[in-house]
Formats: structure tokens, C-alpha cells, sequence
């Protein structure tokens, strides 16, 4: 409310320009603060990469067709944007899963050397995951058995 009717004054406003300085002065405390803290700078370093892993993986699921765009129209292009996105969601949500189950059959057997590595694994990787063939969605398949992948994995990583 306040800023929608801050917007609504006149440019020379008294109370705008106050908040405009006041926001100056927030973003110079940030930046100092930025500049002296190592952990700062490094915790958003964390963080533009994983936006910039997750825009990657974006790219690498729209890539299909030797990346030619499918759409004609703007409904088109909003429904295979938004499907990537729910198939990039899949995969981090696949990814997660995997890991959380990992890390608690690795808690119950106090392995925390291998705990400590998984935990440094990014959810957001796709390389295990084939993007470009052609998948089957129909036929009475038995569900994939998670706990036999995971002891899969644990031997691998032991």
C-alpha cells in the first residue's frame, strides 16, 4: 500500500526522495558489508550458482529438436516453458529424494566420511539423466525399487 502510493506522488516528492536516499544508504551498508565478509561474498557466490546450475539444466531439457524452438504461438511457448520447468522440478525433486534416503541409510551406519561428501553433491545435477531419448510412459511396468539403488549406491561410494 505505502508503495503504491509512494509511486502515485510526484517525482520531487519529499517522502519518495527520503525513501530513495534511505534505500542508498541500505544498499551502500550491503555493500560494505560484502566487502569485508568473506563469508558473505561466498555464500552469494553458493547462490548464483545453483541459480545459474539450475538455468543450465533449463537449457539442456529445451534443447530437444536441435534447439529449434516448437511453438507458434505465445500459449505455446508459455506451455513448453512451463513444462520444462516441471521437468527440471522432477529432476531436482528425484535428485533430493535420492540423496535424503542415501544420507539416512549412511546416518544409521555412522559412515560420516562419505556423509560429509554426499553432502557437497548438488540436487540440481542431471548428468545421470537422459534428456534427449524417447520415453515409454505406458505399460505395466513394477515400480523401480529405491532401496536396491540406494545399496547400489552406498557400495559404490564405500
Amino acid at each position: 500500500m505505502i508503495v503504491s502510493k509512494l509511486s502515485s506522488y510526484a517525482r520531487k516528492n519529499r517522502t519518495k526522495r527520503a525513501m530513495w536516499e534511505l534505500d542508498s544508504i541500505y544498499r551502500s551498508i550491503y555493500i560494505l558489508k560484502y566487502v569485508d565478509n568473506l563469508l558473505l561474498r561466498q555464500n552469494v557466490q553458493k547462490a548464483l550458482n545453483r541459480v545459474e546450475a539450475f538455468h543450465q539444466l533449463r537449457r539442456a531439457i529445451s534443447h530437444d529438436n536441435s534447439g529449434k524452438f516448437r511453438a507458434d504461438t505465445e500459449a505455446e511457448q508459455n506451455i513448453w516453458n512451463e513444462c520444462s520447468r516441471l521437468v527440471g522440478d522432477a529432476i531436482i525433486f528425484y535428485n533430493t529424494f535420492l540423496l535424503s534416503k542415501l544420507l539416512e541409510q549412511l546416518g544409521k551406519e555412522n559412515n560420516i566420511e562419505i556423509i560429509e561428501r554426499i553432502k557437497k553433491i548438488s540436487p540440481i545435477a542431471w548428468q545421470h539423466v537422459n534428456l534427449g531419448g524417447r520415453f515409454k510412459l505406458t505399460g505395466q511396468k513394477e515400480p523401480m525399487e529405491i532401496d536396491l539403488l540406494l545399496n547400489r549406491l552406498v557400495e559404490f561410494l564405500t
